[in-house]
């Protein structure tokens, strides 16, 4: 039976007509339209933001996003002037190209911005790390329907103010956790929660700790023009430029930004594992393990590898490693021994599930997830059928808040050098008020929430 919530999706922001769909065959004009047009007026179709058009935000505005007919892209912003200036030329030479109507995409320095244009109905969120949340919270607040890549942050409390922010201004939020669109994790995650391979007892995770690169020493240099550094760094620490340090790889190994691969690799596996036990995760836990950071003396000084046990008020055991510590201890089980992936072991068998393939102790159950597609490029398409309700939300932020939650303890457990709880419903650790301050980074002015 569906949700009140979710027969209400089709009335919220009411650009969103049913007739746009019936006449979505109609011939399209190869142009791109000038900005003074009206182009809303004349037709439905949702317009996109996107904020953040570097090498991941390029490639699903280019596969997520420009091949759907229902929506079109309108702004591409960035913090690099070549990025956002290549992006809008990207877009506009794509329609024209295609035979598709389309308004000009714009190039935008300020995600300000494109909040402020009300024909914008969405935004696509593909920043570094450390900016996710405080962005995502002002396109809320602006209205904006958004699709957020992962992980999810840095400071619990702001996670709550981004709920808050979603809720009351009656946006629908998708996590950019594109493996859930893919079909064999569908289907294993229905047979998990169908029972078919039993009460499940434990679950094995695991995800890459670290590309195969080396820390850079940060030497000062002068900001390159065209770039906004001090935006850039916006709610982080103050800190002398380098090139290093704003590259992707730099945001995902330096701690100011993000807190590794823990999250940034392990908000897909561990996503799977909240897919499918939600209920079960639900509880207080707690975590231990060990782990070891990049040589100091470097750039880079987030945890690289790391071997964790979780274990929940209902006996629920969950142990989450880096791929090279798994592949020693976790994968014999697995033909495909994938880089990443969720193993649940249940009373009947086990299922396992990773981006590329999928394996059971269950012969039917192995027939069905081999058989199965395992493309992912249709979370654009996801997006928009979640804005105009029709579908319910494949991943919702309650999901983020719980998987991204499980990294930072990892992350907590192991620079603490002990045992750490958690307890969900008061959103902070237990009788430990020193490891919970380091889930709660402060935010330099003006970038604050």
């Amino acid at each position: 039976m569906k949700t009140k919530k979710y027969q209400n999706q089709i009335s919220r922001r009411k650009f969103i007509k049913k007739s746009s769909y019936a006449a979505a065959g109609a011939s399209l004009l190869p142009t791109i339209l000038p900005s003074c047009v009206n182009w809303k007026g004349a037709n439905d179709r949702i317009l996109i933001g996107h904020i953040g058009v570097g090498s991941r935000g390029g490639s699903e505005l280019r596969s997520y996003f420009l091949p759907l007919d229902d929506s079109r892209s309108v702004a591409a912003c960035d913090l690099f002037r070549e990025r956002r200036v290549k992006g809008a030329e990207y877009v506009n030479r794509y329609y024209k190209d295609n035979d598709m109507q389309a308004p000009e995409c714009k190039a935008y320095h300020h995600y300000e911005e494109v909040l402020e244009r009300t024909d914008i109905d969405a935004v696509n969120i593909v920043t570094t790390d450390h900016w996710h949340v405080l962005a995502a919270t002002r396109a809320a607040e602006a209205g904006k329907h958004i699709m957020l890549a992962k992980p999810l942050g840095l400071s619990y409390p702001n996670y709550l103010k981004l709920k808050k922010a979603v809720n009351d201004n009656d946006v629908m939020f998708h996590y950019g956790t594109q493996q859930r669109a893919s079909q064999h994790m569908q289907i294993g995650i229905d047979m998990i929660q169908q029972g078919k391979i039993g009460e499940i007892e434990r679950v094995e995770v695991w995800a890459p700790g670290k590309n195969p690169v080396e820390s850079p020493v940060c030497k000062e240099v002068p900001v390159p023009e065209g770039f906004d550094y001090e935006k850039w760094l916006g709610p982080a620490p103050q800190a002398p430029y380098c090139p290093g340090r704003v590259t992707n790889v730099g945001s995902w190994f330096t701690y100011d930004y993000s807190i590794g691969f823990l999250a940034g690799w392990g908000a897909h596996p561990l996503d799977i594992m909240v897919w499918g036990l939600k209920d079960e995760l639900s509880g207080t836990y707690s975590c231990e393990g060990t782990g070891s950071f990049w040589p100091s003396g470097g750039l880079y000084n987030n945890i690289i590898t790391w071997d964790l046990n979780y274990e929940y008020e209902n006996g629920l055991k969950v142990h989450f490693t880096n791929t090279e510590t798994a592949k020693e201890e976790v994968l014999d089980h697995r033909i495909e021994k994938e880089d990443n992936g969720t193993t649940f072991y249940g009373a009947k068998g086990w299922i396992s599930l990773s981006r590329s393939s999928s394996q059971s102790s269950i012969p039917e159950i192995d027939k069905r997830l081999k058989d199965a597609s395992t493309n992912s490029n249709t979370m654009g398409q996801e997006f928009l059928d979640v804005i105009t309700g029709r579908r319910e939300e494949l991943c919702p932020l309650e999901d983020a808040i719980m998987s991204d939650t499980i990294s930072h303890m990892g992350d907590i457990a192991i620079r603490m050098n002990r045992k750490v709880s958690w307890d969900p419903s008061k959103g902070e650790t237990i009788d430990d008020p020193e490891a919970n301050k380091l889930f709660v980074r402060k935010m330099r002015n003006p970038y604050q929430l």
